[in-house]
This record gives structure tokens, C-alpha cells and sequence, in this order.
């Protein structure tokens, strides 16, 4: 089968829907494919680069008569009439919020496969458009509001003064969220985050950010995806929104809701309330914005001097990154359409992932039925932990009575007096009284010691040892065979002691060092 990639027709658009490299392992599928001049040029992948990959560079009607056209836009009405039926479509098409599109696909008989489908399961993550776009788009959200910020985000002490750090507000604990905060993060940022999701505040704190708690009711996303709040959840986080508004330098929204426009988060009070000189990246623009005042695709700058941004081409601003991230995605869904790697694509509707994304059955032609939406698959982004049987309860020891400790003490000074009365020479008495002395003094020493101290612990007790091997070999000359053999023994013993905690430290310090 021949797979076309056409240039997209979206004006300003700067992503194409193949690399060099990814239509190079297509080919390894067994399919033959033809790239529309020019279509990379915006994403440096020139003709030359697709050429020396080994595939055709094409005219525009070669690209749209292929069996199967793979492209990043949904494609236009235009467009659509120029495949031929029985042909696939594959992009990402909004199918949620474009019915109308759907119908002119079942209308031209063909097959269509939306990109932004894709469930939200595990096996299905190599394949998922959105996340590699919304992880894009969240660093690139960072650096466009710096250049807008003008100022450093890490803080330093000059001669000249202190620069505080600048503090950036994170709304929304998604891919693009969880990007915005590591990139930030990185730069020196303090960052503060929020998401109605309990579960991903362990994964911001992960990425350097403090997680804004709101005492309010929530639950457990079932699929990974924020849940429109109640009324009683708005009235809870309304005054918390305003309050780290007005205190970041930089706020980033990037609060979705499937198949529903953004939820206004950040009222008109709100950013007339923030500081001269402070941005907004809305994210969310493209849905309708999550601040008062958004305007897509456009800078706005309020009367207070807030710079408000709402571009929805956040990832083409990295075309070439994107393009390559947008068509590794495409190879992975093509290796699961091709089980048998003949360049022939294969619709398996058993599959949730191939069902999920099928918005349009064209395969009988003039029968095309609109297959979306496709049936609920259920996911948890927190499986519900399975009820493990109660272990028997284990037989405690009672704790040591007071009584009891008082005479064990008593009872060892009682030996302790006993030995020293016995012993037949000072030396023995005095050597005694030592051995006893370090015996209390180092368990109550070690014994209080915090176990992040253990690693120079060791190399004190690597010294003591050391000592032990110099007195034993001081002492294995000795006639008295007594002696030489414990003298042996205080050596076999104190040198593994020593050898050991010198292994144990090294390997401790190699991962710590980098690789060569």
C-alpha cells in the first residue's frame, strides 16, 4: 500500500507528518511511500533529507490518490474530496467537537482514524499524539512566557543586590503541566501547582513544585482526566486561584475538560488584580481559555501591563521536535495496523485501541458508518489497591519492665566487680575496666547515631579495625599459642571488616559518578 504525506493546507502551520527517519522505518513495514514537496521545509526536513531516506518525493495529486494519507490537521472539505473511496485518513480531528467532519468523511467512503482517539492505557502510550504535543507545548509555554517576562527566573546576591527568584503558578497537573513545572523548575523558578486530581500531587512535588492543597471533596480520576468541578469545589478554589495569581509572576493554565469548553479559572478581578509586568500562557486557549480576557492565537496586554497569551501553536514552535515526536507516534500505530509487516493495513476492531481511534468504518466503501464515539474503555489512573487477607497478628514481646532493667544493671556491675576482684594482676584489671568502658560507651554512641551518618560511620569503624589488625600482629609473635591463635582471628576478622566497608563504600560512591 502506498502511504502519502501530504503538506498541511492550515495556514502557518509548521509540522509535517513524517521525518527522514520515521518514513524510513515505515518503509521497513513494507509500505511505499510518497512525501508531497516541500511538506517539511517548515520542520528542517527538506526534500533532499526524504530522498536520501529512500522514499519519492511526490506532487500534491500523487500524495492525495495513496491508499492510506497520513497528515497532523484534520483535513479540510477540500481536501476530503480529493481521496479516493476506500482510502484512510489518519490525523487528529477533534471528532468530539466535529461532527460535521465526521459526516463529510462518511460521505467521501473512506476510512478515518483520529490521532487524538487514543485511549489513555498503557499499551496505547507510544501511539498517544497528545501527550507528546502537550509535553512540547509545556516547555515551549515556559520559554515563550520568560521572553515575555524580561526578567531572570533564578534568583542570585549581587554586589549590586538581591534578585529574588521569580514564582510561577501551574494550573493543571497534565503532561503539559508536568512539563511547564520541570522547565520552570529548571530555570530557577520557585513553582506552585494545582490540579483537582488528589493523585498527581506526589508527581508534581516529583518535578521540584510545591502542590497548593484546597480543602474540598474530590476523587480519584477513572481516566486520567480532570472531571468538570461541582459548584461547592468553584467556590472552594475561586479564592485560592485569586490569591496565587496575584502573587506569581508568571501563571500557566492548562485545565481541560473532554469534549467541553476550558472552565473560566481566572476571573477578570483576578488579572486586574496582578502584578504590572506578570504573564499568563493560557493553554487552554483553544477551547475558549481559562482566563478572562484570552484571546487565541493572540498577545493581549491588559491595562495593569499583564501580558496574557493565547497561542495554540505552543508545540509547532518547535516544528522540528514535534514533527519527529508526531511521527514516531504514527509508526507505532502503523506497526499495530501491520502485524505481518507486508505494507498492508489491517482493522482489527477487537482491539479498544483500533476500535477507539476508527471514527469513520469506510472499509465497505459507499457504507461508511460513523463509528464514533467508540464504547467505553475503562482505565484508572489510581487502580484501587486489591483486598490483601489480614496477616496474623505476630506474638509481641512485652517491653522490659523498669524493675527488670534496674537489675540486669545491677547485675552487671555485680560480674564487673567480681572479675576485677579475681583478675590476678592491675593489667588484666585495668585492660578489663577498658574493654567494659568502650563496650557501654560505643553502644550508647552508635546506637543514637542517625542512619544518614552510616557511610562515615563506616570509615570510623574501618580505623578501629585498622587498629585491631596492628595490635593482633603485634600479638601473633607470642609463644603462648592462646594468643597467637586469637591474634590470628582479630586479623581474619578486623581485615574483613575493613576490606568489606571499603567495597561497600565504593559502590556507594559509583552511583554517584556519571558514566563515561
Amino acid at each position: 500500500m502506498l502511504i502519502g504525506i501530504p503538506r498541511e493546507s492550515k495556514p502557518g502551520e509548521t509540522l509535517v507528518a513524517a521525518t527522514a527517519k520515521t518514513v524510513s522505518q515505515l518503509t521497513n513495514l513494507g509500505y511505499d511511500v510518497v512525501v508531497e514537496a516541500g511538506a517539511g521545509n517548515a520542520a528542517d526536513q527538506p526534500d533532499s533529507a526524504f530522498v536520501d531516506a529512500g522514499v519519492r518525493v511526490g506532487t500534491s495529486e500523487e500524495v492525495w490518490a495513496a491508499d492510506v494519507v497520513v497528515k497532523v490537521n484534520a483535513p479540510s472539505a477540500e481536501e476530503i474530496g480529493r481521496l479516493r473511496p476506500g482510502a484512510t485518513i489518519v490525523s487528529m480531528m477533534a471528532p468530539g467537537r466535529s461532527p460535521e467532519l465526521l459526516e463529510q468523511l462518511q460521505g467521501a467512503g473512506v476510512t478515518a482514524l483520529a490521532m487524538d482517539a487514543v485511549p489513555r492505557i498503557s499499551r496505547a502510550q507510544s501511539m498517544d499524539v497528545l501527550s507528546s504535543m502537550a509535553n512540547v507545548a509545556g516547555y515551549r509555554a515556559v520559554v515563550e512566557s520568560a521572553h515575555e517576562f524580561g526578567r531572570m527566573f533564578t534568583g542570585q546576591v549581587t554586589a549590586a543586590g538581591k534578585i529574588p527568584p521569580a514564582r510561577v503558578f501551574v494550573v493543571g497537573a497534565g503532561v503539559a503541566g508536568l512539563a511547564a513545572i520541570g522547565a520552570a523548575s529548571a530555570m530557577g523558578a520557585i513553582v506552585r501547582a494545582f490540579d483537582v486530581r488528589p493523585e498527581v500531587a506526589e508527581q508534581v512535588e516529583s518535578m521540584g513544585a510545591q502542590f497548593v492543597e484546597v480543602d474540598f471533596e474530590s476523587e480519584v480520576s477513572s481516566d486520567g482526566y480532570a472531571k468538570e468541578m461541582t459548584a461547592e469545589q468553584e467556590a472552594a478554589t475561586a479564592t485560592m486561584y485569586d490569591e496565587e495569581a496575584r502573587a506569581a509572576d508568571i501563571v500557566i493554565t492548562t485545565a481541560l475538560i473532554p469534549g467541553r469548553p476550558a472552565p473560566k479559572l481566572l476571573s477578570a478581578e483576578t488579572v486586574a488584580g496582578m502584578k504590572n509586568g506578570s504573564v499568563i500562557v493560557d493553554m487552554a486557549a483553544a477551547n475558549g481559555g481559562n482566563a478572562a480576557g484570552t484571546v487565541t492565537d493572540q498577545k493581549v496586554v491588559t491595562d495593569n501591563g499583564v501580558t496574557i497569551l493565547g497561542y495554540t501553536d505552543l508545540a509547532g514552535r518547535l516544528a522540528a521536535q514535534t514533527s519527529q515526536l508526531y511521527g514516531t507516534n504514527i509508526v507505532n500505530l502503523l506497526k499495530l495496523l501491520t502485524p505481518e509487516k507486508d505494507g498492508v493495513l489491517t482493522l482489527d476492531f477487537d482491539d479498544v485501541v483500533q476500535r477507539g481511534i476508527t471514527v469513520v468504518d469506510g472499509r465497505d466503501g459507499e457504507a461508511a458508518q460513523i463509528t464514533w464515539p467508540p464504547p467505553a474503555v475503562q482505565v484508572s489512573a489510581a487502580p484501587a489497591a486489591a483486598p490483601v487477607a489480614a496477616a496474623p497478628a505476630k506474638e509481641q514481646k512485652a517491653p522490659m519492665s523498669a524493675g527488670a532493667k534496674v537489675g540486669l544493671v545491677l547485675g552487671a556491675i555485680g560480674l564487673f566487680w567480681l572479675v576485677n576482684a579475681l583478675a590476678p594482676t592491675d593489667d588484666l584489671r585495668r585492660h578489663f575496666t577498658v574493654l567494659m568502658l568502650s563496650i557501654v560507651i560505643g553502644y550508647y554512641v552508635i546506637g543514637k547515631v542517625a542512619h544518614a551518618l552510616h557511610t562515615p560511620l563506616m570509615s570510623v569503624t574501618n580505623a578501629i579495625s585498622g587498629v585491631v589488625v596492628v595490635g593482633a600482629l603485634v600479638q601473633v609473635a607470642s609463644d603462648d599459642k592462646l594468643i597467637v591463635g586469637l591474634s590470628a582471628a582479630a586479623i581474619l576478622l578486623a581485615s574483613i571488616n575493613i576490606f568489606g566497608g571499603f567495597a561497600v563504600t565504593r559502590r556507594m560512591l559509583a552511583m554517584f559518578s556519571k558514566g563515561a
